[in-house]
């Protein structure tokens, strides 16, 4: 049984804002997994060849320019079979090497252009929460957790034009988030906040 979710976020940090919001996003889906959240390197730090064939999920976003790491990921992803999902931003001025990379990851796979970061939000936990409903088998989903699930993607459908007003801090870090009812704490206990009747003991 599957119980992590590894998704790799490739983003330079021109994209700080947009690294931030999926790595914090992607906690929204309704499903008892829990998620490993890998981002590109910054500065000297080296990229991790492991973290990216073990991910389930490899989502590759453009910005302005194409910076390292960035080229060597998506090669990195590419010789190991995987096929990154492709997001750039659109109404913006690319250079001429983020053009040609463009032009080139067009033959592999069409790219998916975000508005802003509601739309990036939208179509990125949209393209996670069918893909878990796609292998709802291969991931233990429960039968709740697939209705529950479902309606979420039903109402990412419905509120996807609705105003969002983005995050709050600086570029995610790489994460790991459990969840209470897959994973059983090793030397300690789970805290949890009192029920109402449990506040005055």
């Amino acid at each position: 049984m599957v119980d992590i979710f590894k998704l790799y976020i490739s983003a330079a940090n021109d994209l700080q804002v947009e690294r931030d919001l999926l790595s914090r996003s992607v906690t929204e889906i309704p499903v008892t997994l829990g998620w490993q959240i890998n981002l590109s390197p910054i500065g000297e730090k080296k990229v991790d060849e492991k973290i990216i064939s073990d991910a389930d999920m490899h989502i590759l976003i453009l910005g302005t320019d194409i910076r390292a790491p960035i080229g060597f990921e998506w090669y990195l992803s590419r010789s190991m079979g995987r096929r990154p999902v492709f997001f750039r931003k659109k109404g913006i001025t690319r250079t001429l090497a983020a053009s040609e990379f463009v032009r080139t990851l067009s033959h592999y796979s069409n790219w998916l252009t975000f508005d802003n970061l509601a739309d990036l939000r939208y179509q990125a936990l949209n393209h996670i929460g069918q893909t878990i409903l796609d292998q709802a088998d291969y991931y233990a989903l429960k039968h709740k957790e697939h209705e529950n699930l479902s309606t979420f993607m039903k109402d990412l459908e419905d509120k996807q034009l609705q105003q969002f007003e983005g995050v709050n801090g600086s570029a995610g870090e790489n994460s790991v988030i459990l969840s209470r009812e897959r994973f059983t704490p090793k030397g300690g206990v789970l805290i949890q906040a009192p029920e109402d009747g449990d506040q005055d003991k």
